[in-house]
């Protein structure tokens, strides 16, 4: 992996709704190393029907799921304002859209890159939409089996999107047992086509293991606490440990491009020589004695004796001399 890990800061609906807490994320996002920032844009008219069982109560603020939606809205202007912001701060400004409206939009605005989120991945009506575009697009593949995920790839291939996959589950906070890390290197195998990892764990770890194991994409929500309010809060990175993940896996990246050659030792010749020991003699013994395994000890540094490697070879064999306690032992000193 050449190119350093692309990381991806998701906003989602960490704003609640506010454009001035919006910009304030663009602000803190900027200062933790990040190369993009993400967000959703929801046209509540646009995506949900009076039909979908979503729309239940989940907040005090709202009577529904798709009132809620309607708080998290802006207006085209604010989200030209959004993407002006980004560009100020060198942030890639990517986002899903849930509509084609929404890509419509999102083509005014000038987004840098679409996210087309796990409950999409089939929708060939939105990506149909959105490959028209000719911009670059981030599968996430949270809710979707191989042969799900194989119709999306062939359709985008059908099309020469630039596209690549994320893995992902749709859990939230989700657990170790459901990261499913593996299914990096299957990505990899199956569809040879960029992949990352979209992490709702809420643990720098979990990141840092994903590019360990070839993520190439990392992205994960931030908030500025977890006490927020949100439905991804709990699931969601504080903008310091942001800035501990940035650095951990752009070390991880360093390491993975440096590999080490176990054939090749010479840059510890010098430091292995002070290591490395010689045979002694742990006891008085006379001229004649016959030595055991049980007479010998091994001393720092190396050169100064028989070599503590050599040991088998002198135990049988004769002293043609006495020696004392800490002697090194050496060639001349056996018959």
């Amino acid at each position: 992996m050449n190119n350093k890990p692309y990381l991806i800061a998701e906003i989602a609906q960490a704003h609640d709704g506010s454009l001035g807490i919006l910009h304030s994320y663009i602000d803190a996002v900027a200062q933790t190393g990040v190369q993009a920032i993400k967000f959703q844009m929801h046209i509540a008219e646009a995506e949900s029907s009076i039909h979908e069982p979503f729309r239940v109560k989940f907040s005090k603020e709202d009577a529904t799921r798709y009132d809620y939606w309607k708080r998290m809205e802006f207006t085209l202007e604010q989200w030209k304002s959004i993407k002006k912001h980004c560009d100020e701060v060198g942030l890639d400004f990517i986002c899903s859209p849930f509509s084609n409206l929404a890509v419509d939009w999102l083509e005014e605005v000038g987004v840098h890159t679409y996210k087309v989120g796990s409950g999409e991945v089939n929708n060939f009506l939105l990506l149909e939409k959105i490959t028209q575009t000719g911009k670059p697009i981030i599968i996430s593949s949270g809710m979707s089996s191989f042969a799900e995920l194989d119709k999306t790839v062939d359709f985008l291939k059908s099309k020469k999107a630039d596209f690549s996959i994320l893995q992902c589950t749709t859990a939230y906070p989700t657990k170790p047992e459901q990261f499913g890390l593996n299914v990096i290197s299957e990505l990899k195998e199956r569809y040879k086509v960029t992949i990352g990892f979209s992490d709702h764990s809420a643990k720098i770890s979990t990141g840092i293991a994903a590019v360990a194991l070839g993520a190439e994409i990392l992205e994960f929500h931030v908030v500025f606490n977890r006490s927020m309010f949100g439905p991804d809060a709990i699931a969601s990175l504080t903008l310091e440990e942001t800035k501990q993940l940035v650095e951990a896996v752009n070390e991880i990246h360093v390491a993975q491009n440096n590999p080490i050659n176990k054939n090749s030792n010479e840059d510890f010749r010098e430091l292995k020589s002070i290591f490395e020991k010689s045979l002694a003699i742990n006891k008085n013994l006379p001229q004649g004695h016959i030595l055991t395994f049980a007479d010998l000890e091994s001393k720092k540094p190396k050169g100064y004796g028989i070599s503590a490697a050599d040991f088998e070879k002198v135990i049988g064999r004769q002293l043609n001399t006495n020696m004392s306690q800490w002697d090194f032992l050496n060639e001349e000193d056996l018959a």
